[in-house]
């Protein structure tokens, strides 16, 4: 959802777009913890063995609809859907199944919320694997060609505060890697808000809200996460994503996997707990 809001913004300067995601929804819409591998993807068309492009009708094998399946239903387009279950070795070759089937030549990754700058160590973290996973696939996927990362609504998801989120894109200027911010307009946010009533999502309807000119303090996932809502949270910052990369830890930690577990692992190894822990507790119990 976050991604439509910045596809905009490409299409607005006259470059077509295509969508893609990971197939991996929240714990409360897909109950089955950690992400689905293609083998439990239904319908779609499938691309190389590690990625889908899902239309309306692709679903879990549990019967349980897609994000980007919503999107697709929405745009009246197909959506990428790529697998991470095999790590970055795995994400990447989906990636670049996808931008070779799609005849993209610019990768941009975006992250609502810029959880995806955390360094690890923010109190607030709560789903840094799938983030660092996917920074450091799209490097790989994308290596014949540019490759952006951008970051929209900052805090909006609840973990990181917007203080920290900017604190990070300052330090990602100092490295070089900051290009340049945008900010939602109004119709955008319009489209986010009819985009939610298809595809259920709280953060990217927050960027929304902040787009309007809402402020102060907003609970999301049941009251276990605050949104502090403000302007920042209607801009999107865009950085070179190799440039990033040396300020990106988690990203970098997970280099080498060949499996969700192994960039689990390997989180885990520097102390930093993950989306895929929680997920397992919750089913565990």
């Amino acid at each position: 959802m976050g991604a439509l809001a910045v596809a905009r913004l490409c299409e607005s300067l006259g470059t077509p777009f295509a969508l893609g995601g990971v197939a991996w929804e929240r714990f409360a819409i897909d109950p089955r913890p950690g992400p689905r591998p293609i083998e439990e993807i239904r319908g779609g068309e499938r691309l190389d063995g590690a990625a889908v492009l899902a239309d309306a009708a692709t679903t879990t094998d549990d019967g349980i609809a897609f994000a980007e399946a919503g999107v697709a239903d929405f745009l009246g387009t197909q959506t990428a859907l790529i697998d991470i279950t095999r790590g970055v070795t795995g994400a990447s070759q989906g990636i670049a199944a996808a931008m070779k089937r799609l005849r993209c030549d610019l990768l941009l990754g975006v992250d609502v919320g810029g959880d995806v700058l955390g360094r690890g160590d923010e109190a607030g973290l709560a789903s840094p694997l799938c983030d660092a996973v996917m920074v450091s696939a799209m490097l790989e996927g994308a290596r014949s060609s540019d490759a952006l990362l951008a970051v929209i609504g900052a805090g909006c998801d609840g973990e990181l505060a917007p203080a920290q989120v900017l604190d990070r894109v300052a330090a990602l200027g100092r490295a070089g890697a900051w290009l340049g911010s945008w900010g939602v307009p109004r119709e955008v946010a319009a489209e986010l808000e009819h985009a939610a009533g298809r595809v259920p999502t709280e953060a990217s309807l927050m960027v929304a809200k902040c787009a309007r000119g809402e402020t102060g303090m907003v609970p999301i996932r049941g009251g276990r996460r605050q949104v502090e809502l403000g302007p920042v949270g209607a801009l999107a910052f865009f950085f070179d994503a190799l440039a990033a990369l040396p300020e990106l830890p988690l990203a970098q930690a997970v280099r080498d996997s060949d499996s969700i577990d192994a960039a689990r692992d390997a989180l885990a190894a520097r102390g930093v707990r993950t989306e895929l822990d929680y997920e397992r507790d919750r089913a565990a119990e």
